[in-house]
Order: C-alpha cells, then structure tokens, then sequence
C-alpha cells in the first residue's frame, strides 16, 4: 500500500465528509422554515430551491465521494474490518445514509404540499446528524475495542 497514496483519499475522504455534513446540519433547519412558511407561496418557493440546490449540488455529492473514498480506503487497508471501532463507525454512517434519504424523501413530500413532517419532527430530526458525528468521531479517534 502507498502511504501518500492511502493519506491523498483520507484527505478527501475528510473534506467530503465535511461537505456532506455542512448539508446534513441544514437541510431540516430549511424543513423547520419551510414548514412554518407553508401558506406563503413565495417563500416556500425560496427554499424549495435552496433544498433542491443544498440536496444535489453539495450533500449527494458530497456522499458519493466520502461513501468512494471510505471504500477505497478499507480496499486498500482491509485489516480495518476486523476492528471493533470501525464496526460502529459503519454502523452509524448506515444511520447517515437512511438519514440522508429520509431528507430526499421529505424534499419530496414537500414538493408535492404534503407536509408529511411537523415542524417539531424536523428539529428532532435536525440532531440526529449530531449524535451520528459523535459517534463516528469517538469511534476513529478513541478506537475503542483495540
């Protein structure tokens, strides 16, 4: 294995990491406006292209490349499936994936005037990609299990 090579798709796998979440932080945030500003034609409007552009232009490709990048990480260093932190790690970016297609759903729902989410749910929702960074965080740092 090429060390600068396997720490080149670390880096990236960081920074994308960090896009994908900037978006997961904000997209219910936009859900809690869109919610209470359903009666106002103009300003849900606003925000449907501002979800739309924060869905497709930052956070799906922004997972793509992170979702990429881990792969090709655990290819070229498979002896990190057998480590009891990367395990939790997993688990919770599956969370982070179910969370990220619970956002695409909503945009969806939304889309179509069906506010399938109260205005409460979405800032419950809204920390769910905080506990997930704890969790992820505390896992790779800590490494807990080795």
């Amino acid at each position: 294995m090429n060390g600068t090579s396997y720490l080149s798709i670390k880096a990236l796998h960081v920074i994308a990491v960090i896009a994908w979440y900037a978006g997961l932080f904000y997209i219910f945030r936009l859900y809690v406006y869109h919610v209470q500003k359903r009666s106002e034609p103009t300003v849900t409007a606003t925000l449907e292209v501002m979800e739309r552009r924060l869905m497709r232009a930052i956070m799906t490709p922004a997972m793509v490349v992170s979702l990429g990048a881990g792969v090709a990480m655990l290819v070229m260093n498979p002896a990190l499936l057998k480590m009891p932190w990367m395990h939790a790690k997993l688990g919770a970016v599956l969370f982070l994936l179910g969370y990220h297609g619970l956002a695409s759903w909503t945009r969806k729902k939304f889309l179509k005037g069906e506010y399938v989410l109260s205005e409460t749910a979405c800032r419950w929702i809204n920390e769910v990609p905080t506990i997930l960074l704890l969790i992820i965080v505390i896992a790779v740092i800590v490494r807990p299990g080795t």
